[in-house]
């Protein structure tokens, strides 16, 4: 059995391990579009909404409530795809525990 001296240098390690893949992940870019690519949202590896581009031919009917949904579909799915890929990783270095991060 391990001693909690251990343990805490242990734990220590992987919080620095999880600090380091959260930054090199926050670089990470995720697009995804709604609408047959009428909307393309873009967010980092934090699901912060980095870029979002509507093309002039989503603007030509005029219909606002439909152009919102799209976007929140877009970028929805961006931040989904985002998110999937930090628990992946972090997955991956705690051994499957869920923690916060």
């Amino acid at each position: 059995m391990k001693s909690f001296g251990d343990m805490v240098k242990q734990a220590q390690k992987v919080q620095k391990q999880m600090a380091a893949l959260q930054e090199k992940l926050a670089e990470d870019r995720y697009e995804a579009s709604a609408g047959g690519g009428a909307v393309r949202a873009v967010v980092d590896g934090r699901q912060m909404l980095k870029e979002i581009t509507i093309s002039p031919e989503a603007l030509k009917d005029g219909d606002a409530t439909l152009l919102e949904d799209l976007v929140l579909a877009a970028v929805g799915e961006a931040q989904r795809s985002s998110e999937a890929r930090m628990n992946e990783s972090l997955g991956k270095l705690t051994g499957g525990f869920n923690l916060p991060f």
